[in-house]
């Protein structure tokens, strides 16, 4: 069996950069934000099983946010204005993601492929309800994000967090509310506030 490459390409999510129209106080990495997106996923799911007696699998909703971004590999990261800038492109631009989805399944061994074709297809079978949590775990790091450039001092992300926290008022998940409301503050603490329980 020839040698797979597609752990070696999940790997070099490092050497992707985040935000590339914004000037940032310090820079963000694929590989942080998708690590990122995957904790607060799963904190989302816990919070819906524990809070709203639902039944999510928040292993696997953290499996599928893990990868959420994985085909910018391949293809760089596409800032969100212009992805976003009309229906036209942003499906020509899901054809790309898709096409980078399938070079990136194409690497592994045959037995592994429909594991993780499942992973990367935005309709694999059971997954239907986690993809909101996905896709507000992203909406609340990429909040996040804003918040702390904003605390070094930044004010190029001012218009960012405005279009985050409108998307995510708009989100229909309670779970997004609770996060919101219970571990965003802590977010614009200091090391010292955080650790020693000083105030503001």
């Amino acid at each position: 069996m020839s040698p797979s490459n597609f752990f070696a390409l999940i790997l070099r999510m490092k050497f992707i950069d985040r935000w590339g129209l914004m000037r940032g106080s310090f820079s963000d990495d694929l590989e942080e934000h998708c690590f990122e997106t995957a904790v607060i996923a799963h904190c989302l799911c816990t919070i819906g099983n524990t809070v709203y007696h639902r039944q999510l699998d928040a292993g696997r909703c953290a499996v599928l946010a893990l990868y959420h971004d994985a085909t910018e590999i391949l293809t760089g990261d596409m800032p969100t204005p212009v992805k976003y800038y009309n229906p036209a492109l942003r499906a020509m631009y899901q054809e790309v993601e898709d096409a980078a989805a399938r070079q990136l399944v194409s690497q592994l061994p045959d037995e592994m492929r429909p594991v993780y074709e499942e992973i990367f297809s935005q309709n694999g079978e059971g997954d239907e309800a986690l993809r909101p949590y996905v896709k507000a775990a992203d909406r609340l790091a990429a909040l996040i994000k804003c918040i702390q450039e904003e605390n070094s001092g930044s004010r190029e992300f001012s218009g960012a967090k405005a279009a985050s926290l409108k998307a995510l008022e708009q989100s229909p998940l309670p779970e997004t509310e609770y996060f919101i409301e219970h571990f965003l503050p802590a977010f614009s603490m200091n090391l010292q506030q955080l650790t020693l329980g000083e105030t503001p």
